[in-house]
């Protein structure tokens, strides 16, 4: 992709689950990604939205928070 072009948004953690990704992981996927995008030209968020099914996800506020609070750490460390 170009320097100029569009940004493109990972979707690297889950909405699905209680469970934390491992801020590790998170660092190096986004990692491999710059390998093909410029890193300015990337961006981290949640797969999809917390209610992305008809019953919803089996996930408390809580553990939303917690998922919110590691997409923003994460972008911090990698984009300041």
């Amino acid at each position: 992709m170009p320097k100029d072009g569009p940004t493109v948004v990972l979707g690297l953690v889950t909405t699905k689950v209680p469970q934390l990704e491992d801020p590790a992981e998170l660092l190096r996927r986004i990692g491999e990604a710059s390998r093909y995008v410029p890193l300015e030209n990337l961006a981290l968020s949640p797969q999809c939205g917390f209610a992305s099914g008809a019953a919803g996800n089996l996930i408390t506020l809580d553990d939303q928070r917690r998922k919110l609070e590691l997409v923003a750490s994460t972008a911090q460390q990698v984009w300041g």
